[in-house]
């Protein structure tokens, strides 16, 4: 057997999946409460899972690939059996073996024979087949586009009133058409802007801006081969392709001693994650990591322990797009040391100047990284974060507003946290050198 591998990550393993389905499904049978005899031995992974029918399925992976088997009868590849024995192994659940398991074996064993026997060199059929999966997704999700392109029409003609009514859930079919086109994040962009009716006055122009976002993305997909590579990215990025976090980790990276400003758990996502928030203190750079936690916990994932206050030394691998935001860690310099203050807060005008040109590059951008100095006040029945110049933003989230304006007592403070067009989200607060999360 060759040596252990690495553990992958969650972001990894939850790259692999076919559609955001069968992500959530994954993530249903992760735990080892529905698995037994699971192990892993060199490159090969594997485990028997308890299923609906008569006979639990036989899961086996090959990391060197990926190459999966499971004896479930899933059209999907890979299915959800392979993709939560990896979020097993993955999080430690999954321990080492001397042998692997007699079927894995056998199936091992099978894939040497074919590849053996076969005329064409292993590496020229795997990247003719994954054309042939990358052209298919391609029609599936122009075709999906297509559909979404009619629909947005017909609400327009029909009016936007039929949104509004009670328990209608005017987006939840085209969002599951959406799921099976393989566009998985307009389905959603649509499931998010199910709300808006019921989002106060003012709502029709709110829900219009929406539709006319979604049809920017659709005609913006057409146009896909004419658009320049930085936006083309961010478009493809939009409707759902994922990009390896290999193949962002081949990218040169920006060395710098990157200042942790916040994190932010969404756990009512799909597979909960950790958003966490970076400034490189040369460069000015912002960065964001993601980190999931598939069983509810973000144990074992380094980037997910990075803190508030902390600092880390290390090269960050920026995700194709524009802005660039997204990254993951590449190589450490030094493990994260304590930091005492971030430099280079702003005001308010200088987020908002940042926010429109990020507007620009990226029109489907929802929430922009806030690094400012301001006093919490009070004005016009609610809460606002105001600077020197006498500019303001509002603040949201009443549970986190006590602590900030604890520490603030009415004085400058230094704040971190997410910018959106409905306010700002504090998720950091500076007491002299000491971050406090909010």
């Amino acid at each position: 057997m060759t040596g252990v591998p690495a553990r992958w990550t969650a972001d990894r393993v939850m790259a692999l999946a076919p559609d955001a389905s069968s992500q959530r499904a994954a993530a249903g049978l992760t735990g080892l409460s529905s698995w037994t005899g699971v192990g892993a031995a060199g490159d090969l992974v594997w485990g028997v899972c308890a299923g609906s029918g008569r006979h639990p399925y036989r899961t086996v992976v090959d990391l060197t690939g990926p190459a999966y088997h499971c004896s479930c009868p899933s059209r999907k590849f890979p299915c959800k059996h392979a993709l939560a024995l990896l979020l097993n192994w993955a999080d430690g659940m999954v321990g080492e073996q001397a042998e692997p398991a007699g079927f894995a074996r056998t199936w091992k064993a099978g894939r040497g024979g074919r590849a053996v026997r076969s005329a064409k060199p292993k590496t020229e059929k795997d990247e003719a087949a994954a054309a042939r999966r990358a052209e298919q997704r391609d029609r599936r999700v122009a075709a999906g586009l297509a559909e979404l392109e009619m629909w947005l029409r017909d609400q327009v003609r029909a009016g936007l009133s039929a949104a509004a009514a009670p328990g209608y859930r005017h987006a939840e079919g085209i969002a599951a058409r959406m799921v099976d086109a393989q566009a998985p994040g307009v389905a959603s962009a649509l499931r998010r802007l199910a709300g808006t009716p019921a989002s106060g006055d003012g709502w029709p122009p709110r829900l219009l801006a929406e539709y006319a976002l979604l049809h920017l993305l659709v005609r913006a997909h057409d146009h896909l081969d004419a658009l320049p590579p930085a936006l083309a990215a961010v478009v493809r990025s939009r409707v759902g392709y994922s990009t390896r976090r290999e193949d962002v980790l081949a990218l040169p990276g920006v060395s710098d001693r990157w200042q942790v400003l916040a994190a932010r758990d969404v756990l009512d996502a799909p597979v909960p994650a950790r958003r966490i928030w970076l400034r490189g203190r040369d460069t000015k750079r912002f960065a964001l990591l993601l980190a999931f936690a598939p069983n509810g916990s973000f144990a074992g994932n380094p980037d997910a322990a990075l803190t508030p206050g902390t600092e880390l030394h290390a090269d960050m691998h920026f995700y194709p797009g524009q802005p660039p935001l997204r990254s993951v860690v590449g190589r450490r310099n030094a493990p994260p040391a304590a930091e005492n203050h971030p430099d280079g807060a702003g005001g308010v005008t200088a987020l908002l100047e940042d926010w429109a040109s990020a507007l620009e590059a990226d029109p489907w951008l929802t929430e922009w990284p806030a690094l400012l100095t301001g006093t919490p006040v009070v004005s016009a029945g609610g809460w606002y974060l105001s600077d020197t110049s006498g500019a303001g933003l509002p603040l949201l989230g009443l549970e986190r507003l006590w602590t900030l304006l604890a520490v603030s007592g009415g004085h400058p403070v230094t704040v971190a946290g997410e910018w959106s067009p409905a306010g700002l989200i504090p998720l950091t607060v500076w007491h002299g050198g000491l971050a406090v999360p909010l």
